[in-house]
């Protein structure tokens, strides 16, 4: 692989960009909402907000709703995941061409991050899951670092690794990851197959949007060409 220069640090979001883990998360989140007598959102409402702080994305989900209510249904989705975990139904495959992407990318002069909504055992888990956990050398997460689309995931991951903005991208499927990348001055590099349409990548700060993980490489030495 040529050198990405000058990117140093690659970003990934995981749930909608690594792993296609909708089906869980929309059953589950649905489950903790009749778990406690309100009505389920739909599946559509659930997808969009899909990345935030479990609780920030319970109190979208039903706006006026009791903090502590939304600590208790946030509290009841992480059971139903542990549960899933521990049982072996949690589904979470990676999208195609994401493996393939991740072994592209080994090279000495990069280095790989994770920064997600989940919490750090969910996020082992699913690495660890699928042989990827040594590939990466920074690790971001919900429970450690404050809720996108606050850059405070992207900072701590730069300053783990020693990079600048400049030499950094994150690439996700949301607005909250082309948001969260927008306010630490990094680059945003969105993806058509996860939970927000490209659209809405475009309009909240993706330099560009790509249609299968094979594109990436390419179309970031293309803006490092343009710099």
């Amino acid at each position: 692989m040529q050198v990405l220069a000058p990117y140093r640090l690659v970003i990934f979001d995981c749930d909608g960009t690594l792993v296609d883990s909708q089906a869980n998360i929309v059953a589950a989140m649905r489950r903790a909402f009749a778990a406690h007598g309100h009505a389920a959102p739909s599946a559509a409402d659930i997808r969009r907000q899909v990345g935030l702080t479990l609780e920030i994305l319970v109190a979208r989900l039903s706006p006026g709703i009791a903090p502590a209510t939304a600590h208790e249904i946030a509290e009841t989705y992480r059971g139903i995941i542990r549960g899933q975990r521990s049982d072996g139904s949690l589904s979470e495959p990676l999208f195609d061409g994401i493996h393939d992407l991740i072994r592209d990318l080994d090279h000495p002069a990069l280095f790989l991050g994770v920064a997600t909504g989940k919490n750090m055992v969910g996020l082992e888990h699913t690495l660890a899951h699928h042989g990827l956990r040594n590939r990466f050398h920074t690790l971001q997460t919900a429970d450690r670092a404050i809720s996108k689309p606050h850059p405070d995931m992207v900072l701590k991951a730069m300053a783990a690794c020693g990079c600048d903005p400049h030499e950094t991208v994150v690439i996700g499927d949301t607005s909250f990851d082309m948001e969260m990348a927008r306010a630490a001055g990094v680059t945003a590099i969105g993806v058509a197959w996860g939970y927000h349409p490209p659209a809405d990548l475009l309009a909240t700060g993706a330099a560009a949007v790509i249609d299968h993980p094979r594109d990436f490489i390419p179309r970031l030495q293309s803006l490092s060409s343009s710099r």
